[in-house]
């Protein structure tokens, strides 16, 4: 009997025990929804995580897995780092042989993910946002993780122009927790100006009732970065008490984020040459994950 893929969900950068039990929720609803498919997640990039890369691996291993779909949870590509995601994988089946892994492109702006951005906001708006009338006061700061890749930063400023088309707020803006420019406080700075400055309908509205900013974190998981992220946000509020700021929480294990993983999972499995090693053409001149990129244990130069 042939043993299907496993899928294989990749965290990265956080040693938060919140972050990692969102994971786990991830990682249940999909066995769930998905019993013939053997599914574990763990965080790379992270020393000493609560939910390592490496055991994750090695439970599908323990469960016959013989190849491996690794899914990254990444909304942008993260620029250089310590380690990339294809370095993790390879030290972690490093010590399987005769175990293949593909590891896929971050998941980006997926329509599926801009709906559950979406209604992040409308709950940080206390729900009923989606008339035009509250929706036109309101300017959005989308924050990314910030890389010193601008290819990778140039991706949460794509996200943002797909997050606004058609949706009514007055804007929405990015900015970068980190090694990015602007940061959040400058972010909030801009959306104010813009709020200000811009003459659109229903002005004497916002006039009335004031314009307000919601700041809507452009990854999935409470962490670190989310905890820097709302104490930038505080600061800045703290110096403008009159300007209304509202904070959104991260996607989450939320369905649209399921969906997307395993679409992701389902197209690598039909693609059968991505286990033959085929390693697709990547356009970013940076040290991440490649779409596609195969690895072994003796590829890594593990066991052969």
């Amino acid at each position: 009997m042939t043993i299907r893929p496993a899928l294989l969900i990749a965290g990265h950068g956080t040693r938060h025990e919140g972050a990692a039990d969102a994971l786990r929720a991830l990682v249940r609803v999909l066995g769930e929804q998905h019993p013939e498919v053997p599914v574990a997640g763990g965080f790379f990039g992270a020393p000493a995580s609560p939910l390592p890369l490496s055991g994750a691996v090695d439970a599908l291993v323990a469960q016959g897995a013989t190849r491996l779909v690794v899914v990254p949870l990444l909304m942008a590509p993260t620029g250089p780092i310590r380690e990339t995601l294809p370095e993790a994988v390879a030290r972690a089946v490093a010590a399987h042989p005769g175990v293949r892994a593909v590891c896929e492109p971050e998941l980006g702006p997926d329509p599926r993910l801009l709906a559950a951005l979406e209604r992040r906001l409308d709950e940080a708006l206390g729900g009923g946002a989606r008339r035009p009338e509250d929706r036109d006061r309101t300017t959005v700061l989308l924050v990314g993780r910030g890389a010193a890749d601008p290819h990778a930063n140039a991706e949460v400023v794509r996200a943002a122009r797909l997050l606004w088309e058609g949706r009514g707020f007055a804007g929405v803006e990015t900015a970068f927790v980190t090694l990015a420019a602007p940061d959040v406080p400058a972010g909030l700075d801009r959306c104010r100006v813009l709020a200000a400055a811009a003459p659109q309908q229903g002005q004497r509205q916002r006039q009335e009732q004031g314009h307000r900013i919601v700041v809507l974190p452009y990854f999935f998981f409470a962490g670190d970065l989310l905890e820097r992220l709302r104490m930038q946000t505080e600061g800045w509020a703290a110096a403008h008490p009159g300007a209304e700021v509202l904070g959104a929480e991260p996607i989450g294990a939320a369905a649209e984020l399921a969906e997307v993983v395993v679409a992701r999972y389902r197209a690598a499995v039909a693609d059968g040459a991505a286990f033959a090693g085929r390693a697709a053409e990547d356009a970013r001149p940076t040290g991440d994950a490649l779409p596609g990129t195969a690895l072994s244990a003796t590829s890594a130069g593990g066991p052969a």
